[in-house]
């Protein structure tokens, strides 16, 4: 089975292709048959063997054909939530709370600062 790692240096096409194979692998483990899957991704069976085939198609039905098969989850993965920058980190790095203050009390007397070897 080739890694998907190998996709970095592979053509649009071949991605295509590697990605239907993979998915019509998924549907027969599944026990899926294309035109069960179509129909239960609502799409044509035509539409089916085309992706299976590497041909492209249109994002709403790949996630469809995923949905189906289980697979929406791995979605997230394909483009992860976007986190603050290393630069906003380092700006933020100096106002992060490094530990709870006590409450402030009202000062009742004003008692004046001395070293104690003063008489």
């Amino acid at each position: 089975m080739t890694t998907m790692n190998k996709e970095y240096h592979m053509s649009d096409a071949a991605v295509l292709i590697e990605l239907g194979r993979r998915l019509a692998e998924r549907r027969i483990r599944e026990g899926w048959t294309q035109a069960e899957l179509a129909k239960q991704a609502g799409i044509g069976k035509r539409t089916l063997e085309r992706i299976e085939a590497g041909n492209s198609c249109q994002t709403s039905v790949l996630v469809r054909v995923l949905r189906i098969l289980g697979l929406q989850q791995e979605l997230a993965g394909i483009v992860p939530k976007a986190g603050p920058s290393p630069i906003e980190l380092w700006r933020m790095k100096g106002k992060e709370r490094k530990r709870a203050s006590s409450k402030r009390r009202a000062k009742t007397q004003e008692k004046k600062w001395h070293w104690g070897d003063e008489a």
